[in-house]
């Protein structure tokens, strides 16, 4: 399959799934823009190396254990969570950026979950994409073209207030202005909805307490060196969550702009991440980090992405991890083990 081709995606009409006029155009585009960005950006390294598009600089991929809680209520026992179960996994950390810059500079953080060995998966892993905001600011693929080519004519409309986009705006200020200071320290949202069985949902992992006492901020690599030092001393634990989509009116599945409110829906642990104890701050692993590919079509058809983002992310993901493994020189492969 070529970088410009992706598997049709079969719609959920029950679940609010549709597709605006122009989305498969505008996915071809975004594509095609986005390759012109790797392939820039690889041509300016010295050695070459072509990075993601997006969520460019990763502050480690740490070895981790995802338990499947064994008191669910009936309704949450839904694909992976049917039955109780632990699975490995690998979680990339990471700043939103198509470009590597210092952590201080307002970004998106994003935690990227890869379950290993998963039953009835094509790939045989289970990936959970998210970032520390709930809401994303592009509607669909046709809005992510007019963002790619001029961010400030996409929310401002070159100063016509009619045009604004205020609501876009405000989420992406929103994602930049939070502080970070440790990446193990903070709460993840999927942003967009999935499959959950016969229902929508969204996805969160939050960290429980006590909370890292390395908060440090000197440096370019903060966060780095912060999940560094607490992975030396000891482990962490997040508890992941689902919300159900319960108001179609309120939660649209077509418009990941949009934050479903957890007082409607509030969010219900499924499984504990627990990532232990562990040096993974090393030339080996910092590579094995670079040539993994993470996408949300990494998964079983039980827990399916939805809607037009998580549709243009089946197309870019996919390009953009072939063009980069590439140019890298890399076989693409999904792992099953922890051994790098």
């Amino acid at each position: 399959m070529s970088a410009h081709t992706s598997a049709p995606v079969e719609l959920n009409a029950d679940v609010g799934e549709f597709v605006p006029p122009g989305e498969e155009a505008a996915a071809a585009a975004v594509l095609g823009m986005l390759e012109t960005v790797v392939r820039n950006a690889y041509d300016k390294t010295n050695p070459k190396l072509a990075r993601r598009d997006a969520h460019a600089k990763a502050h480690g991929v740490v070895k981790a254990t995802f338990k499947v809680l064994d008191n669910l209520s009936p309704d949450l026992k839904v694909g992976i969570f049917a039955e109780p179960a632990t699975y490995d996994a690998w979680i990339r950390y990471s700043n939103g950026n198509t470009t590597p810059q210092a952590d201080s500079v307002g970004d998106g953080r994003g935690m990227a979950i890869k379950l290993m060995n998963v039953p009835g998966s094509p790939s045989t892993t289970q990936d959970f994409l998210m970032i520390n905001f709930p809401a994303f600011f592009c509607r669909n693929a046709p809005d992510y073209v007019i963002f790619q080519k001029n961010p400030m004519k996409f929310f401002f409309s070159f100063w016509n207030p009619i045009k604004f986009r205020l609501k876009e705006a405000w989420v992406a200020f929103s994602i930049a202005r939070q502080t970070v200071r440790n990446p193990l320290n903070i709460r993840y949202w999927s942003m967009t909805p999935y499959l959950f069985g016969d229902f929508a949902c969204k996805f969160s992992a939050k960290p429980r307490d006590p909370l890292s006492k390395f908060t440090g901020s000197a440096g370019p690599d903060f966060l780095r060196d912060n999940m560094a030092a607490q992975l030396a001393e000891g482990g962490v634990t997040f508890d992941f969550m689902v919300q159900r989509r319960t108001n179609p009116a309120t939660m649209p599945v077509e418009d990941p702009t949009v934050t479903w409110s957890e007082t409607e829906s509030p969010f219900v642990p499924i499984a504990t991440i627990t990532i232990p104890q562990q040096i993974f701050d090393t030339p080996a692993q910092n590579t094995f980090a670079e040539n993994l590919t993470y996408t949300p079509w990494h998964c079983i058809p039980a827990h399916r992405p939805l809607g037009g983002i998580n549709r243009l992310r089946k197309v870019v993901y996919d390009g953009i991890s072939r063009l980069r493994h590439e140019l890298n020189h890399v076989v693409r492969k999904e792992p099953t083990d922890f051994s790098i």
